[in-house]
């Protein structure tokens, strides 16, 4: 089974502009959705606020991490910026090269070291790459080592708590159960099929283990559905 589902995706759509391709994940929390993949084409008019205002802050060398079909690469490389796609996908990295992505380095973020950046970008909820809560503050840990003085960490998360409401407004949480944003998906497209962690965390949450971590975090703004972007930084 080819586990790289967007790869496919992105190539695919890259090739034939076809509007009806759609990814499709299922859980068991949230049911079954669909993701046209053309949304991994968007332009910086069809961002959400909270990407918009990421990309605004970026300074110096960026990595793009998990850089996908290149959306925020190629935005902030046409604004004269020094950035790196990093992307594992094999696919993904062929697309980014024929969009015109200038610096490009295919492997996984979680194994990727020896390079030093001012501004690391993890868009999309890009801390889901922690993949579950206990492994938050090594993953915090390992992007802080990829820092350079004063430099940043820009990423968005959600608080799904909202999907455990109950009618009367309270919410319904087994507390001895796992962390209720530790969430497992299975993503498909046509043959290619993926089984991964994923993780939502809450600010509160994220806060503590910044500063476990020996990281400072500030809010900068929150979206329109429980999600947030914070900037993150050594102290």
């Amino acid at each position: 089974m080819n586990k790289d589902v967007f790869g496919t995706a992105i190539k695919q759509f890259y090739l034939t502009e076809d509007e009806t391709l759609e990814i499709e994940v299922f859980s068991d929390l949230a049911g079954d959705e669909q993701i046209p993949v053309s949304y991994l084409f968007r332009e910086f008019e069809e961002l959400p606020e909270i990407e918009k205002k990421a990309l605004d802050l970026c300074v110096g060398k960026v990595l793009d991490v998990g850089a996908c079909a290149g959306v925020h690469s190629l935005i902030l490389q046409e604004k004269g910026m020094d950035v790196t796609a990093l992307e594992k996908s094999t696919l993904a990295c062929d697309v980014l090269e024929d969009r015109g992505v200038t610096q490009i380095i295919e492997q996984d973020f979680l194994s990727f070291k020896d390079q030093k950046f001012d501004t690391i970008l993890l868009l999309m909820n890009g801390v889901g790459l922690a993949g579950r809560l206990e492994n938050l503050n090594s993953f915090l840990l390992h992007c802080k080592s990829l820092l350079n003085q004063n430099g940043k960490i820009l990423l968005d998360s959600s608080d799904i708590i909202y999907m455990y409401e109950d009618e009367d407004g309270s919410y319904v949480i087994d507390l001895n159960d796992d962390y209720y944003g530790n969430m497992n998906y299975t993503i498909c497209f046509e043959e290619s099929e993926l089984n991964l962690d994923w993780l939502y965390v809450s600010y509160d949450l994220l806060q503590d283990a910044c500063n476990l971590c020996g990281l400072s975090i500030k809010k900068i703004l929150d979206g329109t559905h429980y999600d947030y972007l914070v900037e993150i930084k050594s102290i």
